[in-house]
């Protein structure tokens, strides 16, 4: 009796290990992004969170068959989320360091974006960032830009929570360069049909970084499933099809 007790214990523990396991296997992954840095994330005239993070990151869900739900969320807080808990991951063009490293997971990389200078185009003649001394630079708050403005002591630092600001600035002359990484330079400078008469790309990317899926420290599972669909996603040829969809 007390056999057939444990056994039928033991099956019903077992049961309920394999319900658990399915309902953590089909568990939707919060998926946050600041949806305003065209081309790479952005709200289009539709309402739709589009880009090429966006594509990139269902491309991932559907190659590692899992689910996502993707939450427009603000760059001054959305690391604090993460941590929080509040969402799983973040893809926001965010740039893998050191210093993010010790507080997030990272992805493998997946796209190489350094930083560059967009000016207007009666200062062409400036094409590195110690040419704006005594000038005013602009960037998003927290971003990478940021903290390279924040190295020279000579310029004046303006931010923004939202990097289609500080290009209006510059547009208007409030500003005299904006720091930000190549292809949201690109969009703006090239593709913006206010913008591109006005402005341009000077100089050459003047860091090498690597955008990376953050995600959150306690959720390694969730770090071995994107991994996963990204590779095939490399493999298969589909990011190459997103950065010519996007970035050309």
């Amino acid at each position: 009796m007390k056999s057939y007790m444990f056994r039928v214990f033991a099956a019903a523990i077992c049961s309920l290990a394999l319900l658990s396991g399915c309902a953590k296997k089909s568990a939707t992954i919060l998926v946050a992004s600041d949806c305003t840095w065209p081309p790479m994330e952005f709200v289009n005239d539709n309402k739709e969170i589009v880009g090429f993070d966006i594509d990139l990151i269902n491309a991932i869900a559907k190659e590692g068959g899992f689910t996502i739900k993707i939450q427009n969320s603000a760059w001054d807080g959305i690391f604090a989320g993460l941590a929080g808990g509040k969402y799983d991951a973040v893809i926001s063009s965010v740039t893998i360091n050191e210093e993010r490293k010790k507080s997030m997971l990272f992805s493998d990389p997946y796209l190489n974006a350094g930083q560059i200078l967009v000016v207007r185009k009666e200062n062409a003649k400036l094409t590195k960032i110690e040419d704006f001394k005594g000038k005013t630079a602009g960037a998003q708050i927290g971003t990478t830009g940021d903290i390279e403005i924040k190295k020279h002591s000579d310029i004046t630092r303006k931010t923004y929570d939202d990097i289609g600001l500080g290009m209006e600035d510059l547009y208007n002359k409030r500003i005299d360069v904006v720091v930000v990484d190549k292809p949201t330079a690109i969009s703006y400078a090239l593709k913006n049909s206010k913008y591109k008469d006005a402005f341009m790309i000077v100089g050459a990317p003047f860091t090498d970084e690597y955008y990376g899926i953050a995600i959150n420290k306690d959720r390694k599972d969730v770090l071995e499933k994107i991994n996963a669909g990204l590779k095939k996603v490399k493999e298969s040829g589909q990011l190459k099809q997103i950065e010519d969809k996007w970035l050309k």
